[in-house]
């Protein structure tokens, strides 16, 4: 089930975020339009809210060497810790071909290393829009590895 309790993952992920991701989406879909792409011409934004209320954003960063690209999550992750750290509480990433309009970009998944950068810096109730829906850090990268599975014995 997702966080929105529909579990039915129909219709679209704006739709159904209303009024509680509307600033993400449009934070997301502004620093999509910053993303450095001149090799696959898909722009990647990230928004994220803190517990304490701050708006955390990232774009994707390309390099020849595609092994050496950023994500926009590493970004939103980066601005995150320089400006001190915290919890995440809300997370929406949107994606899209160059050509596209701010407001076309789509709510897209995080790859899964960027899944687990969300996991280590998520508060207790993250809800991340996905493309069916909000769902829960557990739902969308379920039996996690996290700093507790790194204590010894």
């Amino acid at each position: 089930m997702t966080a929105n309790g529909t579990g039915d993952g129909a219709g679209t992920a704006d739709g159904r975020a209303g009024e509680e991701f509307a600033e993400l989406l449009a934070a997301a879909r502004e620093i999509a339009e910053r993303a450095y792409t001149p090799y696959s011409h898909f722009r990647v934004g990230a928004a994220a809210l803190t517990e304490d209320g701050r708006l955390v954003r990232g774009c994707n960063v390309e390099n020849a060497g595609y092994g050496v690209t950023l994500c926009a999550e590493c970004g939103l992750i980066s601005e995150l810790v320089a400006g001190g750290g915290g919890r995440l509480s809300r997370f929406v990433c949107v994606g899209g071909d160059e050509h596209l309009g701010r407001d076309e970009r789509q709510v897209v998944m995080p790859c899964g290393r960027c899944r687990q950068l969300l996991s280590e810096h998520a508060g207790e109730s993250l809800v991340v829009l996905t493309p069916a829906g909000p769902c829960t850090m557990d739902e969308v990268l379920p039996q996690a590895f996290g700093p507790a599975d790194l204590e010894l014995p």
